[in-house]
């Protein structure tokens, strides 16, 4: 049974190199983390550009005041905008408050 406090933390050092492949690491706090990548790819021009395609003419707007035939009028512009705008935020990893 391990009791001491240098004992509990070289006991959970050495579990923990283990458990994550960390070898030869003396102090955990030394150690870079690294972390899986996206789970979900960053979003694509083609894909909006689709959804900007798809989207229903003479409906309401909703909330954000921006009729479907305004942004499908911009051509191929609008969609190029909001993704590079999509791609900062994913980017960034900040929405904005707005939003």
């Amino acid at each position: 049974m391990v009791t001491n406090s240098h004992s509990v933390l070289a006991r959970w050092r050495n579990h923990f190199s283990q458990l994550f492949n960390v070898h030869g690491v003396s102090d955990v706090r030394q150690t870079e983390i690294h972390t899986a990548g996206a789970l979900v790819p960053e979003p694509c021009a083609f894909e909006l550009e689709m959804a900007v395609k798809n989207l229903r003419t003479h409906k309401s707007p909703g909330f954000v005041l921006i009729p479907a035939e305004l942004i499908k009028a911009g051509g191929r512009t609008i969609p190029f905008e909001i993704n590079k705008l999509f791609n900062s935020i994913w980017n960034k990893e900040d929405l904005p408050e707005e939003w």
